[in-house]
């Protein structure tokens, strides 16, 4: 009977049950798609990841959701990257270190320095692409806001370093609270559009962040997403290009009103019409270890050498 070693991780938190979770697979390389997607579903998180080697990174990755893979995503970078070094798998012994991960959107740098005493994980979005911009009144009503909710002046537009995802500026937390999704108009949008998922924030925080916000996928993916690492680039991309924040750097807040509260640090490279790449990085912690064990099936390979 295969078996597959796993953690499962909450990222861009220094606490357990906080921040958002994410179940990290190693010894991979037999598994495929369909049984991929199986166990997303089976551990019916935001993102699963399924660690393997890498013949062009220090390690690969894949990252499916319960819908299906995702090209690049944060919580689980982060995630696996502290599955790595809590195994053993990447030596790491304190020092600033810089390692690679292949992932479906391409190779990608993480850094790794120690913080107070914690692992800190930074990982590098690739440079972001502004794509399609869409109607106020088109998007709004499907989450029970208005015209006067939004941010005056700027585009409702799909924004990706890696998955794209729109971005919907409110003006306040007020606006953000109200927000209620028809789910039923959040597929059909989803259909005929360029973005995977919505992001929607304001420039407040909660604590001590600069911005809070929200994510909506739609099922059998996770309605609201704790904290979206990918979408807080994207954010902060979108920010920086249209002239909202005062510097490049800043704190991202997602989650709270979830009970899973998350704090990323945000840094956007290049100047706002030449943005070249952002950095999101945060803190995990483990909360579970195991194995997974898996029927022998016609579908399964095997073969255990050399694995990861």
């Amino acid at each position: 009977m295969p078996t597959y070693p796993f953690l499962q991780v909450d990222a861009f938190t220094e606490r357990p049950l906080a921040g958002n979770p994410c179940a990290i697979l190693f010894d991979t390389e037999d598994l495929d798609e369909a049984t991929m997607l199986a166990i997303a579903r089976e551990m019916n998180l935001s993102e699963t990841s399924f660690v393997r080697r890498s013949s062009v990174a220090d390690f690969g990755a894949r990252y499916f959701t319960p819908a299906g893979e995702i090209p690049l995503a944060g919580h689980p970078t982060i995630a696996t990257v502290h599955a790595l070094v809590e195994t053993g798998r990447l030596p790491w012994r304190g020092e600033a270190v810089t390692v690679t991960l292949e992932l479906a959107a391409g190779v990608i740098a993480v850094d790794l320095r120690l913080e107070r005493g914690r692992l800190w994980i930074v990982m590098n979005q690739p440079k972001p692409t502004f794509l399609s911009c869409y109607r106020p009144e088109e998007i709004l009503p499907v989450f029970h806001l208005t015209v006067a909710d939004v941010m005056p002046d700027l585009p409702l537009q799909t924004v990706s370093t890696g998955t794209p995802q729109l971005m919907v500026p409110l003006k306040s937390l007020e606006e953000l609270r109200r927000v209620q999704v028809d789910l039923a108009a959040y597929q059909a949008l989803r259909q005929r559009a360029d973005f995977f998922s919505v992001h929607l924030f304001c420039l407040q925080g909660v604590e001590v962040g600069q911005t809070f916000a929200r994510h909506i996928v739609a099922p059998p993916d996770v309605l609201e997403d704790p904290f979206t690492g990918s979408a807080t680039g994207a954010m902060a991309a979108y920010l920086w290009h249209y002239g909202l924040l005062s510097q490049p750097a800043f704190i991202a807040e997602q989650g709270h009103w979830l009970g899973r509260p998350g704090q990323a640090r945000v840094e956007v490279v290049g100047p706002p019409q030449d943005i070249q790449a952002v950095r999101v990085g945060g803190t995990a912690v483990t909360v579970l270890n195991g194995e997974l064990k898996l029927p022998a099936h016609p579908d399964f390979r095997g073969g255990n050498d050399g694995r990861i």
